[in-house]
């Protein structure tokens, strides 16, 4: 057996989880930890199974062959495999390799992990949500339960300190790796934004076989661009070399070619994220790095998850750059420039935090405890956390309390997703295809929406366009296991009711136009192509959506009628009264509807609708409107300015600003808003009383006084002061002016004064009455005495008295 980098350190690894029963392993990729440790434990006499934890099937699959080759067994003797579907082991096996969400089963169905001696959760730093959960859970039990439990985490870039400090500081064991120096090579210039990926990391791949030796690992992010690029680079390759995908949904004879050694030829091998660790690829010396990897992320807003394209981490990064010095000097070819690396982020987020908690939120309510309770490395998001739960109550999974209930302990003994698990289990058999089809990607991308189409394809009818290779036999061996699990037969259902079972948050309706677009029961917008076979239907059941949050493309559904609609959630049906203001008729629109959700089935008018719930609506059309609405409304204008004056003094005085009135128009405008339904009724309706009784009378006495409505003059009359412009305004004749020597004022500031003619035309303006009688009243006066002689012009204004009429004629 060749030596690896790790075994140096193997007999301290052993002596510290006897010694200790924890540890923390940090081990680049190539060390070797990943085989070499569990077969050193089980050398060291270690009590009980070994559990290790591996975030891909595929990885646990083959980590599982390469240990058993080692020990010159098969799989299923001493080291064995458990995955979602498929197990190899016997009461011989002491190495049970699993996938991450088969521990959270058993320790759900055995806390005490009986028979198990250490658990191993291999490639932590992937931060995948079952192996959060899992290790929680696992040190809750090595707490209350198990102090012999040994536990490890293993990682290759995983920051270790915390993960030490989760383990109540234990120890950190470092093994340096067996890395062979690799170049990397990055592009010149940016990619141009309208590049073909595939186009480019074909060109990189030819420049690659033309410049370099040994297999070749390109990275790329998904199914769709290795089936892209591998027909980009079909014919161009040179002789003897072989093209390889790799991807999780690969058959297992198809993975194994990908990773065994070529026997002859060079072999290119197109693979996703699941070839950064722990798969060993043999022979390769050279990395493509497309630089992008697809997560998926959910939004709680939309109760959906969707896939995401983003750029690499340089964590990620250098994980793949390291594939190409395992066996030899590599060479790796990064598709962005040297000057792009330094704006990557430094890791990929953890799953806990952008992914659909549903399936946490009932592992923990199974387990009786709040996510507080436990040690997360990572604690989940508020807000998907309560989405989830909202979810599951909606199920019948949780009860009002959010205890898990009979029926949740049935969904969480399935390994579904409670959603798909709910409908397995009122259905019966007869949903397993459905089931299948839902958990696994579209087996016939390009055929539309229908889900219908899809399951006549697994019942064996001929799809109109072509499958994925091998997705159709896959699904329908998934179908038969799932049917095995399923509850007892149930009367049979369409696709839409056995969908609408699983997405009750999900039924839409179709909206009034031209375009098919629906609103969903869960309140959020979704949309069909206009070409596409289900675009005239009323209500359809969305299985599958891009996870836009404003309005998500439907990419798969199926069909329901109202009566199935009803037979399925009858009880669910509400009727609501409805007073609101409509924006797009702009007016009061009172309804009685009949409800499920968002959906409205039913809607009739409300004759008889309280005036208080009108009044409501009228103010929500107002704030809807806002004030510019009111253009017949002066009054309120001018009393809006003289608060704005007034406040200066008394701040206790109601804000004038829009925003400040129209959030506190409950207490001051409603009251007065009886009768109003459109924006006709508002455009005529002036709030200026409303206003004013809304003042207290000390309020209204300092207004009055501050910033009085109207000026007196000397012969008692009273002139509208005028608020809007920059200062405060009044118009009167001249005349009406004399013997006053100080200028007017309001609220200590002074009046704009226009001095009027006899006949009330504008003469002077001013805001300085004795410096306008002291200086240019005597050239006004000439002008004036000329044209009105009948009325008195003295020469001391400030000693005459104020008058209003004319000389009586001789």
């Amino acid at each position: 057996m060749p030596a690896l980098p790790i075994d140096p350190l193997l007999p301290e690894i052993c002596a510290v989880l006897a010694a200790q029963g924890r540890a923390v392993l940090q081990a680049p990729p190539g060390a070797g930890k990943t085989t070499r440790v569990p077969l050193a434990l089980l050398q060291a006499g270690v009590d009980g199974r070994i559990l290790m934890l591996e975030p891909r099937r595929i990885a646990a699959r083959a980590s599982a062959e390469r240990m058993a080759a080692t020990l010159g067994e098969k799989v299923g003797d001493t080291v064995g495999y458990r995955i979602r579907g498929e197990a190899k082991v016997s009461k011989a096996t002491r190495i049970e390799v699993v996938t991450e969400g088969i521990l959270t089963r058993r320790l759900q169905n055995d806390p005490e992990l009986s028979g198990v001696g250490v658990v191993i959760f291999d490639e932590f730093h992937e931060r995948s949500l079952q192996a959060d959960l899992g290790l929680a859970l696992t040190c809750e039990v090595r707490a209350a339960l198990r102090e012999d439990l040994r536990l490890l985490v293993m990682s290759a870039t995983l920051d270790a300190a915390p993960v030490a400090a989760l383990l109540d500081d234990a120890p950190v064991l470092t093994a340096e790796g067996r890395a062979f120096p690799v170049e990397t090579r990055w592009r010149d210039t940016p990619l141009p934004p309208k590049a073909r990926l595939e186009q480019a990391v074909a060109e990189t791949v030819l420049e690659a076989l033309a410049e370099t030796e040994g297999g070749v690992l390109v990275f790329l992010p998904g199914e769709g661009e290795i089936r892209r690029t591998q027909a980009a680079l079909e014919g161009r390759l040179p002789p003897g070399c072989h093209l390889r995908p790799l991807y999780g949904a690969l058959p297992h004879k198809d993975q194994q070619a990908a990773i065994a050694p070529a026997t002859s030829g060079r072999k290119i091998v197109l693979a996703t994220a699941i070839a950064e660790t722990s798969l060993t690829i043999q022979d390769v010396r050279v990395v493509v790095d497309a630089g992008l990897s697809r997560r998926a992320r959910f939004d709680p807003g939309s109760g959906m998850s969707r896939l995401v394209t983003e750029k690499v981490t340089r964590a990620e990064a250098e994980q793949r750059r390291g594939r190409a010095g395992r066996v030899a000097p590599g060479v790796c070819y990064r598709l962005w420039t040297r000057g792009a690396e330094g704006a990557l982020a430094a890791y990929p987020p953890a799953e806990i935090e952008a992914a659909d908690l549903t399936g946490l939120a009932l592992d923990l309510a199974q387990w009786g405890a709040a996510p507080g309770d436990l040690a997360f490395l990572t604690p989940p998001p508020e807000a998907a956390l309560a989405e989830a739960q909202a979810l599951l109550r909606d199920l019948g999974a949780l009860d009002a309390r959010g205890g898990i209930t009979a029926h949740g302990r049935i969904l969480a003994g399935l390994p579904l997703h409670p959603r798909l698990g709910h409908m397995l289990t009122l259905a019966g058999p007869q949903a397993a295809p459905l089931a299948a089809l839902l958990e696994d990607r579209d087996p016939l991308r390009g055929a539309g929406a229908d889900l219908d189409l899809r399951l006549r394809a697994l019942a064996g009818d001929r799809p109109a366009v072509p499958a994925h290779p091998g997705a159709l036999s896959r699904l329908r061996t998934e179908a038969k296991r799932l049917a095995r699990l399923a509850g007892p037969k149930a009367a049979p259902l369409s696709a839409g009711e056995m969908a609408a079972l699983a997405y009750p948050d999900r039924i839409g309706l179709r909206r009034p136009g031209d375009a098919p677009r629906y609103v969903l029961s869960g309140g959020k917008g979704a949309i069909l192509a206009d070409s596409d076979s289900l675009a005239g239907q009323r209500l359809i059941v969305a299985t599958d959506l891009d996870g836009n949050p404003r309005e998500a493309r439907i990419r798969q559904a199926a069909t329901l009628s109202e009566s199935a609609l009803r037979a399925l959630y009858g009880d669910r049906f509400e009727t609501a009264h409805v007073c609101a203001w409509s924006r797009r008729d702009r007016r009061v629109l009172a309804r009685v509807q009949e409800r499920l959700g968002a959906l409205v089935l039913g809607d009739q008018v409300w004759r008889d609708a309280p005036p208080e719930a009108i009044a409501e609506a009228a103010l929500e059309g107002l704030r809807d409107l806002g004030l510019r609405v009111l253009k017949t409304a002066p009054k309120f204008d001018l009393l809006r300015a003289r608060l704005a004056i007034a406040r200066s003094a008394r701040p206790d005085l109601p804000d004038p600003a829009e925003t400040a009135l129209l959030d506190t128009a409950d207490t001051w405008l409603l009251p007065f808003l009886n009768g109003l339904r459109s924006e006709a009724d508002l455009k005529g309706f002036d709030p200026a009383p409303a206003l004013l009784a809304a003042l207290t009378h000390d309020q209204t006495q300092a207004l009055n006084r501050i910033a009085p409505p109207a000026y007196t003059t000397p012969l008692g009359r009273k002139i509208a002061i005028d608020y809007s412009g920059e200062a405060p305004e009044i118009a009167l004749r001249l005349q009406e002016l004399f013997g006053e020597t100080r200028h007017p004022q309001v609220g200590g500031q002074p009046l704009r004064v226009t001095l009027l003619s006899p006949a009330g035309r504008p003469v002077q303006t001013t805001m300085d009455l004795p410096g306008f009688w002291a200086g240019s009243y005597a050239d006004v006066r000439k002008d004036m005495r000329a044209r009105y002689p009948r009325h008195p012009w003295p020469e001391d204004p400030t000693q005459a008295d104020p008058t209003l009429r004319a000389k009586p004629r001789k």
